[in-house]
């Protein structure tokens, strides 16, 4: 198989193919290292992504056929000139991630898994818009971490640290 022609089946983790065009998978380092190390085989045309769910798997590929087939990304500049997600990347993009948080969170891991930098960088955005702002109960409630402190240790850990949240003087 040429290597940027035909499709390959990504398999996810419940075993479901999607049949996706070379080109398009290729936007994972990790597709694309399977494909060019396996580009001697005739059969090669599944490729197995075992942590990766089927739904989530669905939406890795529709980003990336936007992605390959409409328009890229604008590269996301640091330090962010804004903290809303629109101001950064086109409209497209600012939707695509505007989605429940269990599913924001399983698109970080399948693009870090996937190897995917472009929408690990998007969905990393806008983990880090969601969360800014909030105070350290929130994000405990955000990412499911529960307090190891009693009431005590807290007020003394907040007492030894205040320094940190007062603005710099000169």
């Amino acid at each position: 198989m040429d290597s940027d022609e035909g499709t390959v089946n990504l398999i996810s983790k419940e075993g479901e193919g999607f049949a996706v065009a070379v080109e398009v998978a290729k936007m994972s380092k990790l597709v694309e290292t399977t494909i060019d190390d396996e580009e001697d085989e005739d059969d090669m045309n599944d490729i197995q992504l075992p942590n990766v769910k089927a739904s989530v798997l669905a939406k890795v590929i529709e980003y990336c056929e936007h992605y390959k087939q409409q328009e890229e990304m604008t590269n996301i500049q640091t330090p962010l000139k804004s903290s809303k997600i629109e101001d950064l990347v086109q409209p497209w993009y600012a939707d695509f991630v505007k989605i429940d948080r269990v599913m924001l969170f399983e698109l970080v891991t399948a693009s870090n898994f996937m190897d995917i930098k472009p929408l690990l960088d998007l969905t990393c955005l806008a983990v880090s818009v969601m969360i800014k702002g909030k105070s350290p109960e929130e994000l405990r409630r955000i990412f499911n971490i529960s307090n190891e402190f009693t009431p005590e240790e807290e007020a003394q850990i907040r007492e030894e640290n205040k320094w940190c949240e007062q603005p710099p003087t000169r």
